[in-house]
């Protein structure tokens, strides 16, 4: 009777290895599954950075808004009878602070 319960534990055990290890099983199957979800987000993220892609080319070949704006912020370019002005901010505010508290109000 122990012989017969032996073999029967090892035959359930040759048959639960390809379900679970195998080439099929379900860690495998699980595994399949992780990858997908992973690759549609990433999916997910490339289609959203192409469309942005694909409207601004559209926006860059129909429209002078486009150009003229890259144009100003990328390049530093003005138009003509325009005048650039620069405000720079202190580096230091607690030296922005000093020096506006010791100069006097306007009266």
């Amino acid at each position: 009777m122990r012989l017969i319960t032996i073999c029967l534990a090892a035959l359930l055990v040759l048959v639960q290895y390809p379900l679970w290890l195998g080439r099929g099983g379900w860690l495998r199957v699980w595994d399949f599954d992780q990858q997908v979800a992973e690759a549609r987000q990433k999916n997910l993220e490339l289609k959203a950075r192409n469309d942005k892609l694909e409207s601004e080319v559209r926006d860059l070949k129909t429209g002078t808004g486009a150009v003229e704006e890259r144009a100003r912020y990328e390049l530093g370019m003005i138009k003509d009878n325009e005048i650039f002005i620069q405000v720079l901010e202190p580096a230091d505010k607690t030296l922005a602070r000093q020096t506006t508290s010791a100069v006097p109000p306007l009266r």
